[in-house]
């Protein structure tokens, strides 16, 4: 999971270079729409999100619609690895949202602390790396680092026990309907290169796709503690896909700050009860239907 999120930034720097950011959100979600519309009206599971979907619309308009364009965007004006590193940063902003809107877990200390750790890693970053060039870009990170952290709270508060395949074909779908008519319009006259066609069929079936489906399986596996543990390897895993394929320098802030980051997200994100699976982090409720493939032996219960 930390590979495979941990590589759009770099596919997204391969294909903004031929298509714009509406172009490339569109096709993204087309790819990723075409292949799970089908498998969940198999599944029977796109008739349960239709009573949901207003809170589905806001869900895609902060986890999907309106960040993946931003991303794309920032982009063209920073680095894929430096792009990786700060959207990193996504849970020290689920904990400020979470306490914001009225979380009954305990804000303690050593939360204070991580918080103040995490982001004085994303200072370092920034500071030590980011030129006037770059600061509107940075800016668009920070606004999809608050949509990142706003999506699972929209998932695990107001979307508890709808089927996941379901939610992401939904939030898939409807941004490729609403970019079709830019999306189209804005694409190349001349065709796109092999790579960016690998890039863009990448990140929609791939990370996208089996990232989704993959990581419900995971929640359901490991619970949702455990799960979220994948966020603190993607930068690195971002850092080093920018620096071996697309040769971007890695500087010393950018490994200090990764530092400070990481052990920022420890002490802001860990349980007291390091051993429970239960987490005041929002997380995506898997599919009932993906639990059952991961249940122990004998424990299989009929579906639906």
């Amino acid at each position: 999971m930390s590979v495979i999120w941990g590589i759009p930034y770099f596919l997204i720097k391969v294909a903004v270079g031929e298509l714009t950011p509406i172009t490339l959100v569109f096709l993204r979600c087309v790819v990723a729409a075409a292949i799970l519309l089908p498998f969940g009206a198999y599944r029977g599971n796109l008739a349960a999100v239709r009573p949901h979907w207003r809170v589905l619309l806001a869900y895609t308009a902060v986890e999907v619609a309106i960040p993946w364009v931003v991303l794309s965007w920032a982009e063209t004006h920073v680095s894929s690895s430096l792009t990786g590193l700060l959207v990193g940063s996504v849970p020290l902003f689920g904990v400020i949202l979470a306490r914001l809107a009225g979380s009954e877990e305990q804000f303690t200390g050593r939360r204070l602390v991580g918080l103040l750790v995490g982001f004085l890693g994303v200072a370092s970053v920034v500071g030590l790396n980011v030129t006037g060039h770059d600061a509107a870009g940075i800016a668009g990170l920070a606004l999809v680092a608050v949509g990142y952290a706003l999506g699972p709270m929209i998932i695990s508060r107001r979307l508890q026990g709808v089927p996941a395949e379901g939610v992401v074909a939904f939030s898939l779908a409807v941004p490729a309907l609403v970019y079709a008519p830019l999306g189209i319009a804005q694409f190349p006259s001349g065709g796109l290169s092999g790579k960016v066609i690998l890039a863009v069929g990448t990140l929609g079936a791939v990370c996208t796709v089996a990232a989704f489906l993959m990581f419900f399986a995971l929640i359901a596996e490991v619970g949702p503690v455990r799960a979220t543990f994948i966020t603190y390897v993607n930068p690195a895993v971002a850092l080093a896909v920018g620096a071996i394929i697309l040769r971007e320098r890695i500087t010393a802030g950018e490994i200090g700050g990764f530092v400070l980051i990481v052990a920022g997200l420890a002490l802001a994100t860990r349980r007291r009860d390091s051993g429970s699976d239960a987490s005041d982090m929002p997380a995506v409720v898997p599919d009932p239907a993906v639990a059952e493939l991961h249940a122990p032996e004998g424990s299989h219960q009929a579906a639906g």
